[in-house]
This record gives structure tokens, sequence and C-alpha cells, in this order.
């Protein structure tokens, strides 16, 4: 989607937005002597865009070479008096990519296909896709050559004639150096009083005048929900509307959710009364449905195009009530649970004992064998790609056995990823994934996994709105991230310091639950309902990097296996993302 775009006319760079996004406030362009800015999304407060753009490009103007980076979900272009900046957000919810030819830029868009061109791909992009669902959002590559991603958090400057100056990374994350706790660390008490303030700061700045929430009846989307409408019931954020918004099952294993939506329900209205509920009737929604639309028409390969039908239901709701903002509960179990490689962080610092006993409490309070924490949380951060290719040898047999979040699928052809570095494609995503020290770079890695909403900024020039995601914000990660395992982890109670910290508000069977229905049954009823097209469209495909990538017989009988309930939660996202690249490629083959 081309949201704004910078193009040079005469030597002169020229910044235009594009109206329709404009008019429904996803675009803020502001001036002042410092220059011009074109601001996609918020900066530091949802409710007014305009002083939040208007803060940006002062902060370019005083702080010279590297303003800092602000908190909000934004992609910004300032055409600044002896310079320009292109940034984004830490978050990095919100696209923006260059082209550069002949040495210099000549074109910035929030659209990497606007960009870009069918007949100039790049199989490396491809390779680092198909290693997993966090490729794409923190490497350079883009689909198409020539073109550049600009990363979370980065400042990339550019001189008045385009000239590339230079690109700065994202500063440190805040609060990930030592705890300044004492000696005995903080109780759970007061870990839980910090996580709230954050969430409290996080869900403040992501409401708007009319704000959607997600609620689900689990822990986080209903202590999300629960915050807004003790906000708006306080009148510390000003007048204001909530709607909820939700999905009904009635039946199947989702249905037994319905219970706790309307305790939910019920708790947010309490708070704010005026609050409207949209229940949207789901039992006709599968995964999968109207695929080739979902995969095809999006900017980058989707790898999450599977459950875009669902999702699509609840926004359209929200989009014919007028929202401005919508809130998830993406990314509490990550950010907001206890860190589970501390223990690798025991291991490696020689604290054998410790880590032997506390791997020991952490498989009783989550119902897993001592062996299975131990390889999750210490062995496979150590030596991934070995570790996966143990596994792999222990669960052969099948196409999807074994299959981790770094191994080669069986359906890439050898001699593609030998050509295109799929092998140091994998090698840069598991040190992403991991790092030096896992317990850290969970939450990068956490930012892009927990969140993948590519569907919502294809869908926010018809829907009015951007996701948004407090767990993930800046503030709630560091807080977070400063806290001992000894504060957070409570076997058998996962996201204890989220639950305390809510206990006031959440409804005490909400408060309880330690696991959600998850939408398996979603999953399994959309293969068994376009399985056959699934193929087919593997089949017929006629893109010629598709029979160059894949070998199309053992991607198809992936899907058979899938259909079967054979593979893991990993097995089958290689497989779904694969097949929205087959959607994706024959969709851009049918525009060219």
């Amino acid at each position: 989607m081309d949201a704004l775009r910078l193009e040079w006319a005469g030597g002169a760079p020229r910044l235009r937005a594009a109206d329709a996004m404009a008019s429904r406030g996803l675009v803020t362009t502001v001036s002042s002597p410092a220059g011009t800015a074109a601001v996609v999304g918020w900066v530091g407060s949802a409710r007014d865009r305009v002083t939040g753009a208007h803060a940006l490009l002062d902060a370019c103007d005083r702080h010279g070479a590297v303003p800092p980076t602000q908190a909000g979900d934004y992609a910004a272009v300032l055409v600044c008096r002896d310079r320009i900046l292109l940034i984004r957000d830490e978050q990095g919810r919100i696209p923006l990519f260059f082209r550069v030819s002949g040495g210099r830029v000549n074109a910035v868009s929030t659209s990497a296909r606007a960009l870009g061109g069918a007949d100039g791909l790049d199989p490396r992009y491809f390779c680092r896709y198909l290693t997993g669902n966090m490729a794409q959002p923190h490497t350079d590559l883009t689909p198409f050559t020539g073109v550049h991603r600009v990363l979370g958090g980065e400042v990339v400057e550019l001189s008045l004639s385009g000239q590339l100056r230079g690109r700065t990374p994202r500063h440190a994350r805040p609060g990930t150096d030592a705890p300044v706790w004492t000696a005995d660390g903080p109780r759970l008490d007061e870990a839980a009083q910090g996580l709230r303030l954050a969430l409290e700061n996080a869900v403040g700045r992501r409401m708007g005048a009319t704000t959607a929430c997600h609620v689900s009846g689990g822990t986080d989307s209903t202590g999300v929900a629960l915050l807004a409408a003790r906000l708006l019931g306080s009148g510390t954020h000003g007048p204001g509307e909530l709607v909820l918004l939700a999905g009904r099952f009635s039946q199947g294993e989702l249905a037994m959710e319905q219970p706790y939506l309307g305790l939910a329900l019920e708790a947010i209205r309490r708070h704010a009364p005026a609050a409207r509920p949209v229940i949207v009737d789901a039992d006709d929604v599968a995964d999968f449905d109207d695929f080739r639309h979902h995969a095809g028409d999006a900017d980058e390969p989707h790898a999450h195009a599977f459950r875009a039908p669902f999702w699509s239901t609840l926004h359209g709701e929200a989009a014919q009530l007028g929202c401005d903002t919508l809130l998830t509960g993406c990314g509490a179990d990550p950010v907001a649970d206890a860190n589970p490689f501390h223990l690798h962080r025991l291991a490696r610092t020689g604290r054998l004992r410790q880590m032997t006993r506390q791997a020991r409490a952490w498989a009783e309070g989550s119902e897993r064998g001592l062996r299975d924490v131990v390889h999750s949380y210490v062995v496979r951060p150590t030596l991934p790609l070995t570790a996966e290719r143990i596994t792999a040898l222990s669960r052969g047999g099948t196409v999807l056995g074994g299959l981790g979040a770094f191994g080669r699928p069986r359906w890439v052809r050898p001699g593609f990823a030998r050509a295109h570095g799929l092998r140091e494609a994998r090698v840069a995503e598991s040190r992403f994934v991991f790092g030096r020290r896992p317990e850290e770079s969970l939450y990068d890695a956490a930012n892009y996994l927990a969140a993948p909403d590519p569907l919502s900024w294809h869908r926010a020039g018809q829907d009015g709105f951007f996701l948004s995601h407090p767990f993930l914000d800046p503030e709630v990660v560091a807080t977070m991230s400063r806290l001992p395992a000894a504060a957070t982890f409570r076997p058998g109670r996962p996201k204890a310091v989220l639950r305390e910290a809510l206990a006031d508000l959440l409804p005490a069977p909400i408060r309880g639950r330690a696991v959600k229905v998850p939408f398996d049954d979603l999953y399994a009823r959309g293969l068994r309902r376009h399985g056959d097209e699934l193929i087919a469209l593997c089949r017929c495909a006629r893109h010629p990097l598709v029979t160059e990538m894949f070998d199309i017989e053992t991607l198809c009988r992936a899907v058979r296996e899938a259909q079967l309930g054979i593979g893991d939660a990993h097995s089958w996202d290689r497989m779904n993302s694969s097949l929205a690249l087959v959607a994706w490629l024959e969709g851009l083959s049918a525009g060219s």
C-alpha cells in the first residue's frame, strides 16, 4: 500500500501522501521552519497525531545528526533544510522502503511492490523468508532487486539530492542491563506494580476517539480492554468510545471460550457502561478462505495469510463503526511471562546445579519433561541448527516430521537453497532469535513473532485504523526485561506478574486460567475445506520461481499430511509460509 511517496523532480525532493489515507487520519503531514514531515501512523499519542508529527520534526532539527527514537507506531519521511530522514519506530509495524539506482536513492514509499518490478526479484530474500516467520521484518532485503527496507528503530539519512549518507541502527533496548533491585530482588507485588504502570501508559498512548479492543476471554486481551475501559471511565484520557470486538463460535473446541467471553464483557462494561460489544458469528469462517486474495495481493509474502479470514471479519465490523485504533493482546505470552531462557544464562555461567533445579521446577509447572525443557531452553539456543538436525532425524519418516524453525523443508529444492544462501539465512535467523544472550533476544524476536499483522497494514486504507499491541510497547518490554526470574516465575501459574498486576480488574475465573483453547479447530477446518484447492494452486502455478524453488509434489504431500494432523506448529508454519509464497508469486504474475 502506497501511503506516502518521496521522489525527485528537477533535482528537488517532492513528498506527497495518499489522499485517501490522509483523509482518514492514517497519514499526517506537517510543516515548520525545520522542514516538512509525513508520518504514517502516530508518534507519542494516537489521539494527537499532529502534535506528535511536529515533535518528531522538531527533534530532528534540534538534535542534529541522529534524532532519538520516539514511542509510537509510525514510519516517517522528513524533508529538512539540509537533509532527508527516513525513520521507523522500534516495533516496526508500518513498513518503509527506498529504491537505489545509479548510486542514489530515487524513490521512497511504504510499498515495496510500488518501487519494485516483477522482472527484478531477489531470490536471496525468498531464502530468508523461508527460514521462518520472523525473516521478513528484520532484514534489509526485500523481494525486489534494488529496493531496501528501513529497519525498525533505524534512521536513514539522505542528502537533498538523494545521496545515501548513512544508516543509523536503533539504539540498544533500554532496561536490558543488570537489574537495579536489592540483593533479594523485587517481590511479586512490586514487579506487578511496575508492569501495571507500564501497561496503563502503553494502552493510554494507543487510545483514539473510538477505540476497538479484541476480546477473546483470555487474560491478555481482556486485560488490555479492562485498562482501556478504566482509563475512559476515569476521564483521564478525555471523552471517547470503546468497542469490544469478539468472534463467537457455537461449535467445536472454541465454543468452550464463550463463558469466559461473557465474563470478560461483563467486567469491562462495569468500568465503561457505554462500551459497545460487537459479537461476530464466526462458525462459517475457516483458515485459508479466499487464500489467493489474502496471500496474493499483499505487498510482500504474508506468512500468516491463512488466518486472515477470521481477522478480516472482525476488522470489517470495527471499520463500519468508525474505529480509529484497534488494540490487541498480542505479545503477552513471550513478554509478560517468565523468561525460560534464564536457564541458558545459568548454564553458560556454570551454575549447572541451579539450572537443573530450576529446569525441574519449570518442567513440573508446565507439565513437561525435564529433558524437553533443557533441550528447548539450553541446548537448542546453543547449537540451533545441530539440535534441529538431530530432532529431524529422530522424528523423520514424513515430510513434516521433525521440521523446526530453521531447517530446510524437504520441498525446497537443494539446488535453489545452495545457490541463494539458504544455509546463511538459517544461521542469520538463528542468531537473531537466540543471539549471544537468548534471554535478551527473546524480546526482539517476540516483536516479530507475536504480532504478524501485514493484514492490518494491507486493509488499513479501507478500515481506517492500524492494529496496535500494548504488550509490545518498549516501556512494557523494558519493565519485564529488568525483572529477575525469581520475581516472574511461579510453577503452574503462567504470566504470574501480569495476573497480579491485573488482580483488581480480571474476573476470578479468567485470572485463574492456565490454558486457553487454541485456534486448531479453525486451522483443521480450513485444511479440510480447502486442501484440494491448495494442492491445485501449487500444481497449476506458472511463475518460473515456483518450480525453481519448490518440489511441488513434496509440498502437496505436506498439505495432505497436515490434513491428517501430522506435524506440529513449527512444521505447519513452514508449510503455510511456502503456500503463501506460491500464491504471492502467482498474484505478482497476474498483476504484471
